[in-house]
């Protein structure tokens, strides 16, 4: 078992060293100190939050939900669309596709497959059922 485990390990460095992962933690760290993309996810918060709170009221007000709900939109509207927001949202694309094919790699492998020739599929649906193979 401590074999299987340091070799987690190594892929754990492995996959800290690949750019996908350069990328992702150097767009968190911009969209992390970008201080008006923080004050535009504080007032997303503090909107749904509200939106929590009139909801549970016994006597809310559904058109100040309305008003919040619509607030609460143009916050997440304007936070997708920041530079800093957009560029993590595309570096954690490129991540998670990196990461899923590990792990499809490290999955086929524990079930049985080949792990020099098994790869992740895009049509995989993850429900075994459904697949004609990989």
């Amino acid at each position: 078992m401590a074999d299987v485990i340091a070799i987690a390990r190594q892929l754990g460095h492995a996959i800290q060293e690949q750019e996908e992962y350069k990328t992702i933690m150097t767009a968190k760290d911009a969209a992390d100190n970008d201080e008006a993309l923080q004050a535009l996810i504080t007032e997303f918060n503090v909107k749904r939050v509200a939106i929590n709170a009139e909801a549970c009221k016994t006597d809310r007000d559904d058109e100040t939900l309305k008003k919040l709900n619509e607030e609460m939109r143009t916050a997440y509207s304007d936070i997708m669309s920041n530079e800093h927001m957009k560029a993590y949202n595309d570096a954690k694309q490129a991540f998670d596709k990196v990461l899923q094919r590990v792990l499809a790699i490290v999955q086929q492998s524990a079930d049985g497959q080949d792990p020099d020739t098994t790869d992740f599929s895009e049509d995989c649906t993850h429900d075994c059922s459904t697949c004609g193979g990989c």
